[in-house]
């Protein structure tokens, strides 16, 4: 495997007011990212009608399933939460199955074909894992206070004991670092092991193996740090026990 692969090349460096700001591959393919929900969104919504057809029933059928998701998870709060989670969904998805548009390399009988560029998912940077895991734990102490309020947060923290204060703490420590490790390790490891399977079976193997490493356990990803973003969120917009 070449490990230039595993490397974040920097594209270019922006200077603004005094500051060098690089600019990696990650950086550039963040913006691609987004640039593509952006225009699908626009797409998508230029033209509604009263009836839905097509692309627009499948569109409402997933903004449906959004709401009453975050209906049935933040209740009264749905309207504050329920965009950031869709968003992030959104964002995940995209990011984690770019690769897969990555044209294959192949080699046989005395051809080679090596793909002119590669699209490298930007979640296999921890940097970017590293945000979102930060956003999604901000959130939940906005949540938190927003829910119980200063006071009744200040309680959970003592629930269920108050022994358990530190524990409690902890785990606002503890939550980022998981949610980061997880989507930056499976990722990554993905990443490695399509690499590696490229090199070893050039031929048909690499278009498999990327239905499952690119695609489906992308899209897997980007449902758990989803579900468990969601998770923290409501257990902190309501603690157990606090309103005995």
């Amino acid at each position: 495997m070449d490990m230039e692969a595993l490397e974040i090349k920097l594209i270019f460096t922006l200077k603004l007011l005094g500051l060098a700001i690089p600019i990696t591959e990650t950086v550039v393919i963040s913006w691609v990212v987004m640039l593509i929900l952006i225009v699908g969104s626009l797409i998508l919504t230029r033209r509604l009608k009263e009836i839905p057809r097509g692309a627009q029933t499948i569109l409402e059928a997933g903004v449906e399933f959004l709401n009453s998701f975050s209906k049935s998870q933040f209740h009264r709060w749905s309207r504050w939460f329920g965009p950031y989670i869709g968003t992030l969904f959104l964002f995940l998805a995209v990011s984690n199955v770019i690769g897969f548009l990555t044209p294959i390399e192949v080699s046989f009988f005395g051809f080679d074909f090596k793909p002119p560029f590669e699209i490298k998912p930007p979640t296999r940077d921890i940097n970017v894992t590293a945000a979102l895991a930060l956003i999604s734990i901000v959130l939940v102490l906005i949540a938190g206070f927003a829910g119980r309020g200063v006071k009744g947060w200040f309680k959970g923290l003592l629930y269920p004991v108050p022994m358990m204060l530190p524990f409690n703490i902890l785990e606002y420590g503890v939550r980022p670092v998981s949610l980061c490790l997880r989507l930056f390790g499976n990722i990554l490891g993905g990443f490695i092991l399509m690499h590696l399977i490229g090199s070893l079976f050039p031929l048909a193997f690499p278009m498999v193996f990327s239905l499952y490493f690119d695609f489906f356990d992308g899209l897997l990803q980007a449902v758990v740090f989803v579900f468990l973003s969601t998770l923290y969120i409501a257990e902190a917009l309501e603690v157990p026990g606090l309103d005995k």
